[in-house]
This record gives C-alpha cells, structure tokens and sequence, in this order.
C-alpha cells in the first residue's frame, strides 16, 4: 500500500530549530534486530524493508494478500541481493480486522522480540463514503485503526527488551485534520481529503501513547502509487524511506510521541501534544475495533 503526502511547510513555522539531529548517521548494521514492516509491497514500504534488510535486519514484510507479500519477498532477492533468509512475508488485509489479529499472533508466536514496528501501510480515502465490514470508515480503518490493533496486540513483543520502538508514517496533511468524535466514521459529512487527514492525525496522536516508545514522520511528498490523485509531483519513494530507516535505528535516539519533518524533529499539530486528546482516542479506537487494551 503506496502512501499519498502533503507537501511539508517550507516556511519553518513550528519547527524546533534545537531538535534537528546531529550527526544523524545510521549504524552500520540492524544485523540481529526483527522489524515489522506494513505496507512493505510498494512504495516507501518496500523501500523500507530493502534498506533495512540490506543492513542486517530480520524484515517481516506485510502485504495485502499472500501473494503480494511473497512477490516483494521474491523481487528483494531478484534485484537488491537481499538474503532471503532475511525475509518473512506475512499477509493481512486491513480492512478486515479479524486478519490484523491473526497478524499478530503470528508474529508474536513467531518472533516474541519484536524490535521495531514501522506502521507504513496506508489508503487514500475513497471519493464515496465507504465502510468495512467491521463498521468503520475505510481510511480510519486501514490508515490508524488497523495499526492502533496491530501495535496493541504486539506490545509484549515490543517490550520485551530495552528499545523497542514503533515509527508511525505519517503526513503533513494531520495538519489539517480534526477527529470526529461524536462521528468517527464520517456518515454525516463525508469529504475524503477529510477523512485522510483525520486517519493521519490520529496515527500522529497515537504516537504519544505512553504503552510503546513511538515517534511519528513525514518522510516528505514521494512518488507512490497514490501521489497522482493529489497532485503533488514528488521525490523518489527510496528518498523517503531513508528517513524513516533513520528513526528505526537504535543509534538514533528517540523521544515518545515526538513527530519528524522528514530528518527534523518539529512540532505536530497542538492536538498531538495534548494528553486528554491521547487518553480520548485510545478509548475511542478500543471501542471501535473491540479491544480492550
């Protein structure tokens, strides 16, 4: 799953001049560390799961279907040199919630050290109003309420040891989103560039709950499938993963909750910082998606 972006501010507002990182160098090697990647087919996704399986990393490539996971797994051998034996592809279709679980009981019956956990996998918000089976409007669903269940669920893995740490993709368009409380699925008033900026800003929010060290980034507006319908012209995918790889590596020191303009630590939007706002939506998405964390 491509991500659409919003092009970042250039005029600096908001920005914490004394946040930028220095020396923001990766280390060498992830050799010995497990990272699950969503979205991990196309786009920044894949380009993710590349760099870091080229440096070491055990990769746990999401996609869609099976077959979608496997040929990413296979095109990573066919043109990177990825070793395969570095590759675990795993399939969940976000729509459907019953498929996150069962996501992550594999994972974890699997891999009970999870490292990171990088929530990638995203949708453009469809022109009509649409719902999933489970009752939500698509692009929450897919965009935060999956990941919400996802990072929930594999919290003991992430915690495990010392370190672990979750990377929310995210967007400059939370900018401009406002969650609907009272009308989460949007059934009143539907707009889909809405309804994206309210799946994005609630996956910024969600980085500041306390249960996981988590940290949210724009990787920047980057060519993806998606793009198009945005009108935006962009970067390569591989540009912008690099700054997502960044954040996933222990040399990179990490506040909870904190978001990046791409390599910049600046401030998101006031309702990411707020902790009533926090504490709101995690007893919104535990209703939502029926889980009681």
């Amino acid at each position: 799953m491509d991500r659409p972006h919003a092009p970042a501010s250039r005029s600096g507002a908001g920005r914490l001049g004394h946040a930028r990182f220095q020396g923001f160098a990766m280390s060498s090697s992830f050799s010995g560390r497990t990272v699950l990647v969503t979205g991990a087919t196309s786009g920044i996704g894949y380009e993710t799961a590349r760099r870091l399986a080229e440096r070491g990393a055990t990769v746990l490539l999401h996609g869609r279907t099976p077959e979608e996971a496997q040929a990413a797994a296979d095109r990573l051998v066919a043109t990177a040199g990825v070793n395969g034996a570095r590759l675990r592809p795993l399939a969940a279709d976000f729509v459907r919630l019953e498929e996150v679980e069962n996501l992550a009981h594999a994972v974890v019956r699997e891999h009970p050290r999870l490292d990171v956990l990088v929530n990638n996998a995203a949708i453009a918000a469809p022109e009509r109003h649409t719902l999933t089976a489970d009752g939500n409007e698509i692009s929450f669903q897919v965009n935060f309420l999956a990941h919400y269940l996802l990072t929930t669920m594999l919290e003991p893995a992430l915690t495990s040891d010392p370190g672990g740490r979750v990377v929310n993709v995210s967007s400059a368009l939370h900018r401009s989103g406002a969650i609907q409380w009272n009308d989460p699925q949007r059934a009143r008033r539907y707009s889909r560039l809405a309804a994206y900026a309210q799946s994005q800003l609630a996956l910024t929010v969600f980085a500041a709950d306390p249960r996981v060290t988590a940290v949210s980034v724009d990787p920047g507006v980057c060519e993806t499938g998606l793009l198009p319908l945005y009108g935006h012209e962009g970067a390569p995918a591989a540009e912008g993963a690099e700054h997502v790889v960044r954040l996933c590596d222990p040399a990179t020191e990490i506040v909870n909750g904190a978001y990046y303009d791409r390599s910049e630590r600046v401030a998101p939007a006031v309702a990411a910082t707020e902790e009533r706002t926090v504490k709101r939506l995690s007893k919104l998405a535990d209703l939502l998606v029926g889980h009681t964390a």
